[in-house]
């Protein structure tokens, strides 16, 4: 089941996405057909937290009343918001080893270019990635980032004005079910309710500054509108092994870097065992599989320009699509 968050009328109503076909189909106006209001469709977190059976209920809801047509909107025009617009929690994790390997000699990169010291970028690219260091070996890495800055698809990320170097990150991540503590690795499947994609935007010349302070972004990552998940949220049993899923970024429709999903250092259940050591995971929560190897300009030394759309691609799931703007640029 694909799940959708859109707004109209001005509230935010809870779809299923039709396979296929590109369509919404309202779950609470569904219901409302049979009689009366159904308090687990007010919102993807209600469905979320009314568990399994509430997800049973709107397969039921939509077996009926899925063919009825002015129950459905097109996707295409649909003010379609991030899946959870405010989530109760999110957390972004360093998973993929090449990335955790780049991302640094990049921030070296950037610096160089901004002091303009040529024979500095030339060594940097001459020298080799070097070994992973043993701590993202031991346990899973993340950190906490803003959950009211959430965004969906087909948004417009206003640049912050304290940055000049624009860009984005190529990742997915899960939403949680089932509140608990000390969920084992084994049990953590059952806190799955789905997967999304998240492009982890960010403003590369803070984050470069703020990190010699050793304790994580902060202002290089949090600023509104630079949470961007979505298009929706696909449950476990339409993704399967989600550990082998294709990866794609193309800005202004061209491709620019491909990865897989595969060669986490630790998949998110064992994630979320290390997250809920006498921690309580609650329902709603978003957590982020860190960057794909590749998967940003920082890497690539190729960062975003006012105007540009990216676009992130991950296999049974879908395409986010935003576009960037500077906030001082001159229009004409």
């Amino acid at each position: 089941m694909k799940l959708a968050t859109f707004k109209s009328g001005g509230q935010d109503k809870v779809a299923i996405v039709h396979s296929g076909d590109g369509r919404l189909f309202d779950l609470a106006a569904a219901a409302s057909r049979d009689g009366g209001a159904n308090p687990a469709f007010a919102s993807m977190l209600a469905l979320i937290d009314a568990g399994d059976g509430a997800l049973e209920q709107a397969a039921k809801v939509f077996d009926k009343h899925g063919r009825d047509e002015s129950l459905s909107v097109p996707v295409a025009g649909a003010d379609i918001l991030a899946p959870i617009p405010e989530p109760r929690q999110m957390r972004d994790g360093m998973s993929f080893p090449l990335h955790i390997l780049q991302a640094p000699r990049g921030q070296l990169k950037l610096a160089a270019r901004a002091k303009n010291d040529m024979a500095e970028l030339a060594r940097l690219n001459a020298e080799p990635l070097g070994e992973l260091p043993e701590i993202y070996r031991k346990q899973p890495i993340y950190y906490i980032t803003n959950r009211f800055s959430v965004r969906g698809t087909n948004t417009t990320v206003k640049w912050p004005r304290y940055s000049h170097v624009m860009d984005y990150e190529c990742e997915y991540g899960v939403i949680t079910k089932n509140k608990g503590a000390n969920i084992s690795a084994a049990k953590a499947k059952d806190h799955i309710f789905g997967y999304t994609i998240f492009n982890d935007f960010s403003a590369r010349d803070a984050q470069r500054i703020e990190m010699e302070g050793r304790l994580g972004p902060a202002k290089g990552k949090s600023f509104d509108g630079g949470n961007v998940m979505g298009p929706w949220i696909v449950t476990p049993d339409e993704i399967g092994d989600p550990y082998k899923l294709n990866m794609e970024v193309r800005v202004n429709g061209k491709m620019r870097s491909q990865g897989v999903s595969d060669g986490m250092l630790f998949p998110f259940e064992e994630i979320i065992a290390h997250v809920t050591k006498d921690e309580t995971l609650m329902p709603g929560e978003f957590i982020g599989s860190g960057t794909v190897g590749n998967g940003c300009g920082l890497e690539l030394g190729w960062y975003l320009e006012h105007g540009d759309t990216i676009e992130l691609e991950v296999e049974k799931i879908g395409i986010l699509k935003n576009r960037v703007e500077r906030q001082d640029a001159k229009t004409a």
